[in-house]
């Protein structure tokens, strides 16, 4: 297949395009390589799949060294104009939206961003898919999105109309705007809602990256609503893994989907969404314990209250992505913190 995959600089993107090569699919990655984060970071992993970094341009395809079926380019989701000029050229089979601006707490005080990168950039994805025909589109959504929700584990059948920060809600938002097209132009769409994604590579705004930077600086970490958190902490290859069953999977209508009594997680079109995530939450005390006793070194704890858009714990029901497409993730947080802690060593010695 020739599958374009949106945000191939950043951390779930780089190791989605690295698979799907690896398998022997064409891939055409595409991100904005935005100063969110370290653009060295970013340019690493394109390094990793063969990408010389120094001929990027923007709006250039550049081709891999490494893999003979993956090329780049250096694009914006908002750039409707030169998106629609790649669909109109590349003619691709299936796409995955993964390019987005990432982060709740940023959301505070950057909406703006939010709206042009999350809702602006991907209703050019779907119209693009709308203009030039796709088989699929998976697209990125996140846990956050289930906001005030207490009931757990949280599963895709249930109500997500009470978002806490404007990233959750441009993820609902892109779920209903997915909805819209597999509906009116039979686009077969799937959403992805992810649970804490972590492993070598990550990024270096989540918690993994923050604490293991700072213990090995023997700086203090922050820890918010003192410690008593959990989170479904989910491993890269785990995340990538049920990716891919997704991306060969396309939704078919439910014959069975009933408007009176309405399922959020189907309909009539060809539209679904699945949560992605490890299924066994992890005491965030717990998490940081595991990366003290892999660096050898306790960690200075600052002791913070909860902070503006966080929820206090997070945790998956997989059933559907299990009993559907066979999904198991099966990487235990000790060894996920082992590889990440091994790669950061190496990646800043």
């Amino acid at each position: 297949m020739k599958i374009l995959v949106t945000g191939t600089a950043g951390f779930i993107g780089f190791h989605l395009a690295k698979r799907l090569l690896e398998r022997g699919d064409e891939v055409i990655g595409l991100d904005s390589i935005n100063d969110y984060y370290d653009v060295n970071l970013k340019l690493g992993r394109l390094n990793i799949c063969g990408i010389d970094t120094q001929q990027i341009e923007y709006n250039k395809l550049v081709s891999s060294i490494k893999y003979p079926k993956y090329r780049f380019i250096k694009l914006s989701l908002e750039d409707k104009e030169n998106i629609n000029k790649l669909f109109a050229g590349e003619k691709f089979d299936k796409v995955c939206n993964l390019a987005a601006q990432a982060g709740v707490r940023y959301s505070l005080t950057n909406p703006d961003v939010y709206i042009n990168s999350n809702i602006t950039g991907f209703l050019n994805i779907l119209e693009a898919c709308r203009f030039h025909p796709v088989k699929h589109l998976a697209y990125a959504s996140s846990s956050s999105v289930y906001g005030l929700n207490e009931e757990q584990p949280f599963s895709t059948h249930q109500n997500v109309d009470h978002p806490i920060s404007l990233y959750a809600t441009s993820k609902k938002a892109n779920e209903l705007m997915a909805h819209t097209y597999s509906y009116l132009f039979n686009i077969p769409t799937t959403g992805l809602r992810f649970f804490t994604v972590y492993g070598p590579w990550g990024r270096p705004d989540m918690a993994l990256f923050l604490f293991t930077k700072a213990i090995i600086e023997g700086k203090p970490i922050d820890i918010f609503n003192k410690g008593e958190m959990k989170r479904d902490f989910t491993y890269i290859d785990d995340i990538v893994e049920g990716i891919i069953r997704v991306i060969d999977n396309p939704p078919a209508g439910d014959k069975n989907w009933n408007g009176k009594k309405p399922e959020s997680s189907s309909s009539k079109a060809p539209y679904k969404i699945y949560n992605i995530g490890n299924s066994n939450p992890v005491r965030l005390m717990d998490f940081i314990e595991a990366i003290e006793k892999e660096l050898g070194s306790v960690a200075k704890k600052n002791l913070l209250p909860m902070q503006p858009g966080d929820v206090p714990s997070t945790w998956a029901d997989v059933t559907d992505l299990s009993e559907q497409l066979n999904y198991k993730p099966n990487t235990s947080v000790q060894t996920g913190i082992k590889n990440f802690i091994a790669w950061y060593k190496e990646f800043y010695k």
